[in-house]
């Protein structure tokens, strides 16, 4: 006979009771990335571990491989709630789809912080410790704007459905563009890259047979796409031919900049974010006060300035593997 005790104590969590947590000897925050495999997740991983000593927690590191994996996260909050930590601090794959869950967490009495990415619905969560991504994404069409001198066509290449930070990227980039250059003309900006970079090469690839002899400047939304997009335009010829600009760096990127086959790279300092992030939950979970909205600041590179001592901080960001 099945027992049936699981059972009834899955449906107590599900149901929103407190979850159990355990007497420690310091608080225990779960701090769920949006991949582990990327760059720039493992410079928000040194932020976290920052964190983590700064406040005198323990986290538990764990995400999914790539940016795709939306039931990975979704079983990861469950899995942490289940095991009562102290908080959860998560930087969701999709606005919608990890909305619900994140909700039951907090009906479950476990404090839920957000970064790096927003919720669609931020209902039941402390705090969202982000990059103004929207700005971010105005800076990057701005400064394509200018460099082509208010003229010509331009692609933005997206990243994937459902990634709010990647969305006010690439909308901000487009409002100014179409606001304060209207003689620059959007050839596409409908098509997604996907979460990896072998899958951008392939859409950027397929972009450039579309427009390659039409395009004058390219809008890339994250580390990934962009060297997808890098390759491809190295592949045609056009490296350093068309304006363009991506966001957040990576070695071959930070190299293109140098080389000037990219002409921008919008940064944001994840290490800051993530240290943020877990001292923000702690300080929640000790009975502070802390502000509902918390940002973490945007800078661009260009050929010009990436030499300075802060842009060379935020273009090699430490990083933990």
């Amino acid at each position: 006979m099945r027992s049936w005790l699981p059972i009834c104590l899955a449906l107590i969590v599900g149901c929103g009771a407190s979850a159990e947590k355990r007497p420690r000897d310091k608080p225990l925050i779960a701090v769920i990335p949006k991949a582990v495999s990327h760059e720039f997740w493992k410079s928000v991983h040194a932020g976290a571990v920052h964190g983590e000593q700064a406040a005198d927690v323990d986290i538990i590191w764990k995400g999914p491989i790539t940016e795709s994996d939306r039931e990975m996260q979704i079983n990861l909050v469950q899995d942490f709630v289940a095991q009562g930590v102290d908080g959860i601090c998560l930087a969701p794959l999709d606005s919608q789809a990890l909305s619900p869950v994140v909700q039951e967490a907090a009906q479950a009495g476990i404090p839920v912080l957000i970064f790096d990415s927003g919720l669609s619905d931020p209902a039941g969560t402390i705090s969202f410790v982000a990059t103004d991504n929207y700005h971010g994404g105005e800076i990057a069409g701005r400064h394509l704007g200018e460099l082509l001198k208010g003229e010509g066509q331009v692609i933005v290449l997206r990243q994937v459905v459902g990634s709010q930070s990647a969305e006010l990227r690439e909308q901000g980039c487009i409002d100014v563009l179409k606001k304060e250059f209207p003689q620059i003309e959007i050839l596409s900006s409908d098509q997604y890259a996907g979460d990896t970079a072998d899958k951008s090469l392939v859409k950027s690839q397929q972009l450039l047979l579309t427009y390659g002899d039409q395009v004058d400047g390219v809008f890339t939304s994250s580390q990934h796409v962009a060297t997808g997009m890098l390759r491809a335009l190295e592949e045609q010829g056009l490296a350093g031919k068309v304006k363009f600009i991506g966001f957040d760096p990576g070695p071959e990127l930070v190299a293109a900049l140098e080389a000037g086959k990219m002409h921008g790279i919008v940064l944001q300092d994840p290490v800051r974010m993530a240290e943020l992030a877990v001292t923000t939950m702690a300080d929640h979970i000790r009975g502070k006060k802390v502000e509902p909205r918390i940002a973490t600041g945007e800078a661009l590179a260009t050929p010009e300035n990436m030499h300075t001592p802060e842009i060379q901080r935020l273009l090699k960001p430490e990083m933990k593997d």
